[in-house]
């Protein structure tokens, strides 16, 4: 019988990790002194009991072959999800196979595993229809009721930055933050949290250091654009039209067609721009289309978000796209498989040209603070006070975003190359290039830097 589930690399292991504390609680457990009777079956269950500081054993159990991504139990009463016992077990086997022998789950963890293949039954079948019991023309009218508020908070708006521009940018450094941050709740009042957040930002650059004054008019200007397409937004052409609606911050659903193919995991990362959200946001590469998509999953304040995929494997799924020039964002459809290993690569592409794509897609969302770009061949150099990256067959060059410049994930980078060409998968902006997942050349697995 074939083994199901698929043994992770140590990045691929920690990029499932909920936190930065838990990625270095899960290392120290990922050698063997802490465990005992771990194992792994053909069904893809890994399990250990693993030994706690007050002296008892916690049993942990993962399913690596699930379509829908790897579960996890463990009986530690930690609530982070995978726990570092989880992710601990996992590197364990990573780190050495023979570590977790091949063998007859025990009871406890062959339970669990039924009684989620029973509760996966009760549900059904991803994706089923289901009657909605929504008014639609109550739905109608809330939706009118939000436009209308949204209309009076984007008038509003366009007065303060008149008013801004007519007294001078330097009574923004006077004023301060609340200002802005009066501006940006009457946006969440009107229901455009799209706004509110740009508003915020706005309220940060005047103590962001030398030339704040350029890049405060570069950001009202943005925003005011966004309040012009949304004021005009009947006269657009209907993809813009629903770029501006989502930039405002209205809900969108995915319309677009579903279309199936093995999507390569470029990148997973996370952000907490809003303390309130962390927003986990992971590139996907289709291997027969050669679709750049754009995967989004949340997660409350203080949790990460549940979906999860490894960097480096392809997942044979559906995805649908959302609406809006571009349509990069989709959304995750029905799993036919566990992520796999593969040895494809996305195109590359030379620096200039990495670059004009960005140019290109800002006459459709001219908001968009970057793109999806693989690099091919191209080699870490430094670069004044920083760092780029230079075609290795050409005189140009992208620098690294001040971001990406100061992470550890740099060095990760400069270590693969050794100052030779390397693949990296990145986001090209205004800005400069953030990388975020790297190749060496020849055959060698992705490397995460982020």
């Amino acid at each position: 019988m074939t083994e199901q589930g698929v043994r992770r690399s140590a990045d691929q292991v920690l990029a499932l990790a909920p936190d930065a504390a838990s990625r270095k609680a899960g290392s120290k457990l990922g050698v063997a002194g802490p465990w005992s009777e771990a194992g792994r079956s053909g069904e893809g269950i890994v399990w250990g009991l693993c030994r706690g500081s007050g002296g008892s054993a916690y049993r942990t159990v993962a399913d690596v072959a699930d379509v829908s991504g790897p579960a996890y139990s463990c009986s530690c009463p930690s609530r982070k999800f995978p726990c570092k016992h989880a992710l601990g077990l996992l590197l364990l086997w990573s780190g050495d196979e023979d570590a977790v022998p091949r063998g007859e789950p025990p009871a406890w963890a062959a339970q669990w595993r039924e009684g989620r293949r029973k509760r996966a039954a009760e549900k059904g079948p991803v994706g089923g229809s289901a009657v909605s019991s929504a008014d639609p023309e109550a739905a109608r009218r809330r939706a009118e009721r939000r436009a209308e508020r949204i209309t009076a908070g984007a008038t509003e708006l366009e007065q303060r930055l008149a008013d801004l521009l007519r007294s001078g940018l330097a009574t923004a450094e006077r004023a301060g933050y609340g200002m802005w941050e009066e501006t940006a709740a009457r946006m969440v009042d009107a229901q455009a949290p799209g706004l509110a957040a740009r508003i915020r930002e706005l309220g940060a650059i005047p103590g962001s250091g030398p030339g704040w004054p350029v890049r405060l008019l570069e950001e009202c200007a943005l925003v005011h654009l966004l309040d012009q397409g949304w004021l005009h937004r009947e006269r657009l052409p209907e993809g813009l039209a629903a770029t501006v609606r989502s930039r405002v911050g209205l809900p969108v659903t995915p319309d677009g067609p579903a279309v199936r193919d093995q999507w390569l995991v470029l990148a997973q990362y996370d952000t907490t721009g809003d303390a309130k959200l962390t927003t986990r946001r992971i590139w996907l590469h289709g291997v027969a289309t050669d679709r750049t998509a754009l995967l989004l999953s949340y997660g409350a304040a203080g949790r990460a978000p549940e979906l999860a995929l490894p960097v480096g494997l392809a997942l044979d799924a559906e995805v649908s796209a959302y609406p809006g020039d571009g349509r990069q964002r989709v959304a995750l459809g029905e799993r036919f498989a566990p992520p796999a290993p593969t040895a494809v690569r996305p195109k590359g592409v030379t620096t200039a040209q990495a670059t004009a794509r960005y140019g290109e897609a800002l006459r459709d969302d001219p908001w968009l603070e970057s793109v999806p770009v693989t690099l091919e061949s191209v080699i870490p150099t430094p670069g004044g006070n920083s760092w780029q990256l230079a075609d290795a067959d050409g005189d140009s060059a992208l620098p690294l975003t001040p971001a990406a410049a100061a992470r550890p994930g740099l060095w990760r980078l400069v270590a693969l190359s050794g100052g030779a060409p390397v693949t990296v998968f990145g986001e090209c902006g205004h800005r400069g290039f953030t990388p975020l997942t790297a190749w060496p050349q020849g055959p060698g697995d992705a490397v995460s830097l982020y």
